[in-house]
């Protein structure tokens, strides 16, 4: 009896492996899979494993899926082991109607269809006409003994040869048109190959299935690459070239001598030609998604693989976008269990190339430096950003902040915020460390203030204000991101902001118990302890907040004069667009201040 390929695929996935081979012995955790005894043989030493989605066993070659475990284990027919396993997952085995039994035929014929092509394909690659291809790929450095284990193929010239060839065999031009091997015209009748003078690349689903084609073009034509449309058998959304290997390569256990780094890394690159020559330098783990962005279904099925799968884009701008588009179609399905790393390539370089050019060591060594994805992030979302002035310092905080609350496990979403928000905070203080080592043009460098006591209680104070009255935290958040703390404020200032994020609005005492939860009460208790500072009064529970705030714009002022007169300026340009009473009370306040501080500092150097 044969069932629907997507119910089968749902009871494997709603079926725990592990919980049913469990029940037949013991199972040890070893790494991310599980190894036992063979229940299938005797045997004193385990060498019997059990992974995401099968088992093997490397003593009697015991292999295969729940099912087929049942059915081995248990002695049950299929449709016995179906019955089980289905009343376990709470699904309802379907009924065999006719339509699915000729939809089950029709799907076996389609597969019939395409592995005739294929052999034909295969045949013409070694034949005269295939001489120019072969040439092609010998010269793209791939071995005879590659082409002939990935099936690379020649399609012909496209004049009605494999059409012939598949009547002959008895399959008509209505089945190889449904497979994706013949074009079709304005009325739906077959009118011509869909691949002619290209180099085939056989494409198979991840149980090693043939379901479709891509060519590659030898001349000018357009495209250069072309896949096969999508059919019963083939979704180019939810299919990756070379999935088959690399996830057997990936559930092989390593020999004892095999040491090259990351040829067990499951690797997503662009193209077919990087794939096969990346399996050919070492590194079977090679995946591409077949000429398109990758989609949430690809993801998935590159976790159920490995948990942090590279992405190794062209060293391109097309290259940019991709890791762009990818990471922004990751970051909504990312768990603690499964992320992405990313691989930098040099500008112009492919990985096929860099292979053929500098060997696979310099490949291993770029993947061996991937970075993380929450750095990544960071670089691509901060993109031209070199010294930003408030207004581009919000906004970036901002799409940071945005990204990080798309991500759909709120634990890990909270710690993306203060990832980047840390880095935020980190890489914009280097830039002004920097600046302020040069100096501008025609002006001296203004020293960077040591962190004496009198700065350090000052920028306590300014941390205090806000926590006593953090209402003023929508005014005061870019400037107060420009400064530069040590490290134990930059922590408090990082969760003040996290929380400022989480919450609709903040009150003090809520804030101040969210800092002591987070592990951060001797800061807090430091900061909210009295000061022997002159105006220090200000950061006490009874200030008014219009004193808290004047207040804590001069403790910014004496820290940074000349963030003050950025302030001052876009609060001017603020009041000149608008001219309302609020933005009017901002401007008076931020010159009052840079007033009285300077009265304060005339004072000074009369006394």
């Amino acid at each position: 009896m044969a069932f629907d390929p997507a119910f089968l695929d749902e009871l494997r996935a709603r079926t725990p492996i592990a919980a049913v081979i469990g029940r037949k012995t013991k199972l040890l955790r070893s790494g991310r899979q599980y190894k036992a005894c063979c229940p299938f043989h005797g045997e004193k030493t385990p060498s019997f494993y059990v992974y995401d989605d099968h088992f093997h066993c490397f003593g009697c070659g015991a292999h295969g899926d729940a099912i087929s475990f049942v059915m081995q284990a248990e002695g049950r027919s299929f449709l016995e082991a179906i019955e089980g396993l289905a009343s376990e997952a709470g699904l309802e085995v379907p009924r065999q109607a006719p339509a699915d039994r000729d939809r089950a035929e029709r799907a076996k014929s389609l597969t019939d269809v395409l592995d005739a092509a294929q052999r034909s394909y295969v045949r013409r690659l070694r034949a005269p006409e295939g001489r120019a291809a072969l040439e092609y790929l010998h010269g793209r450095g791939l071995t005879d003994a590659t082409i002939a284990d990935h099936g690379l193929g020649w399609s012909g010239e496209g004049r009605g040869a494999l059409a012939a060839e598949l009547r002959e065999l008895g399959f008509t031009p209505a089945l190889a048109v449904e497979a994706g091997l013949l074009r079709v015209d304005e009325d739906g009748r077959p009118k011509g190959e869909l691949f002619f003078n290209r180099v085939t690349f056989p494409i198979r689903d991840r149980r090693g299935g043939l379901v479709s084609f891509g060519g590659r073009t030898l001349g000018d034509g357009q495209p250069k690459y072309l896949n096969g449309p999508e059919t019963p058998l083939f979704a180019k959304r939810r299919t990756l070239f070379g999935l088959e290997r690399a996830t057997s390569s990936m559930r092989t256990v390593r020999p004892a001598g095999e040491t090259k780094a990351g040829s067990r890394e499951l690797v997503v690159v662009e193209g077919y030609m990087d794939v096969i020559a990346l399996h050919q330098a070492g590194f079977a783990g090679a995946v591409a998604p077949l000429g398109t962005a990758l989609t949430p279904e690809q993801l998935e099925a590159l976790w159920r693989v490995a948990p942090a799968p590279l992405l190794c884009f062209d060293g391109d701008a097309a290259g940019l976008r991709a890791s762009i588009r990818a990471a922004e179609t990751a970051l909504p399905l990312l768990d603690p269990e499964r992320t992405l790393r990313f691989v930098r390539l040099p500008e112009g370089e492919d990985p096929d190339s860099l292979v053929r050019k500098d060997g696979a060591g310099a490949f291993a060594a770029r993947l061996d430096g991937a970075a993380r994805l929450s750095d990544v992030l960071f670089e691509l979302l901060s993109e031209g950003v070199r010294d930003p002035g408030p207004e581009q310092r919000a906004a970036l905080h901002a799409r940071l902040t945005e990204a990080a609350g798309t991500i759909g496990h709120r634990g890990l979403a909270a710690e993306y915020r203060r990832t980047l928000t840390q880095r935020f905070f980190e890489h914009f203080s280097r830039a002004r460390r920097g600046a302020s080592a040069g100096g501008a043009a025609g002006k001296p460098a203004r020293p960077v203030p040591a962190a004496d006591g009198t700065r350090l209680e000052r920028l306590r104070l300014l941390q205090a204000i806000l926590l006593r009255h953090p209402a003023l935290l929508h005014d005061v958040e870019a400037a107060w991101c420009r400064l530069v703390l040590p490290a134990d404020l930059a922590r408090v200032r990082a969760a003040v902001l996290e929380a400022a994020h989480d919450a609709a609005a903040l009150d003090s005492g809520g804030l101040i118990a969210h800092l002591h939860t987070a592990g951060l009460a001797a800061q807090v208790d430091k900061m909210l302890a009295s000061s022997p500072l002159p105006m220090s009064e200000v950061a006490s529970p009874g200030a008014m907040p219009a004193d808290a705030e004047r207040g804590w714009w001069h403790f910014f002022g004496l820290l940074n004069t000349g963030g003050l007169d950025q302030e001052i300026d876009a609060a001017a340009a603020a009041f000149a667009r608008d001219a309302d009473e609020p933005s009017q009370r901002r401007l008076t306040m931020l010159v009052q201040t840079r007033w009285d501080l300077r009265r304060g500092e005339q004072a000074d150097e009369e006394d």
